[in-house]
């Protein structure tokens, strides 16, 4: 057995699949992606789809006052298409995946325990997570 064989196939085209689609994000001009980072993906085991999981950085709203998330999720759709042909370039397999994007609530968490340590969080304070359960 290889070594690239001792692991699933699902996981090998996870772990690709993030290297194309974060070199790309870097790569594409929408404002709305300049502080998205791409932290995962995982793919059905027909590979048919792919959740594609991102994160971002900054103030939570953006300039236009709408949620910098919700910006992201919008501008990374759109450029699904685009994301799409560079896989298909950069990887071999028959069909390449339709992408799904989701916000990577782990960060959000890891966020928050940040804020509660430092003190920064009050008792007022609003739940990052709530209404995107």
């Amino acid at each position: 057995m290889t070594p690239s064989r001792r692991y699933p196939r699902t996981a090998r085209l996870n772990e690709a699949m993030l290297e194309v689609l974060a070199d790309e994000v870097e790569r594409l001009s929408d404002p709305r992606l300049e502080l998205v980072t791409i932290t995962g993906v995982e793919v059905t085991r027909d590979l048919s789809r792919a959740t594609v999981f991102f994160s971002t950085l900054g103030a939570e709203t953006g300039a236009s006052g709408g949620s910098r998330r919700e910006g992201a999720q919008a501008a990374l759709r759109a450029a699904a298409p685009h994301l799409r042909g560079a896989l298909g370039r950069e990887l071999r397999v028959r069909q390449v995946p339709e992408l799904e994007f989701r916000v990577d609530h782990g960060i959000l968490a890891g966020q928050r325990i940040d804020e509660i340590l430092r003190g920064e969080a009050g008792p007022g304070r609003d739940d990052p997570f709530e209404g995107e359960r």
